[in-house]
């Protein structure tokens, strides 16, 4: 089967929700990932700390040099992912509707390369 990768976005500065929703989204998505899990689909997934927290590796000149802060300056942001596996991109849509709606938040779909 293929791999996908299901990274979830956040726009905006989005704001931390109040305790009691940030709960209810955490039932949500476990309980998707319990799916995902029973389904034989789940291969691995995490969720990020704020993109304050970023440290980025540049690649300048033949040199590495680390820098405090994210790759990019941008509104968007990846707030975390789940690595699937799925017989083919529809199955790994599907995949991701249900994992959009469990975090609710968007969800972009990337297939991993053949090796």
């Amino acid at each position: 089967m293929k791999q996908y990768l299901l990274s979830v976005h956040h726009v905006g500065d989005y704001p931390t929700p109040e305790p009691e929703v940030v709960q209810e989204m955490y039932a949500r998505v476990e309980a998707f990932n319990e799916q995902l899990r029973q389904s034989g689909a789940w291969v691995f997934a995490g969720g990020l700390h704020p993109r304050e927290s970023a440290t980025t590796v540049r690649f300048k000149e033949g040199q590495a040099l680390v820098t405090d802060g994210p790759f990019a300056e941008t509104k968007e942001q990846l707030g975390g992912f789940w690595i699937v596996q799925a017989p083919d991109l529809d199955a790994a849509l599907e995949l991701a509707k249900r994992g959009a709606v469990a975090c609710q938040g968007d969800v972009e779909v990337r297939p991993f390369q053949d090796e």
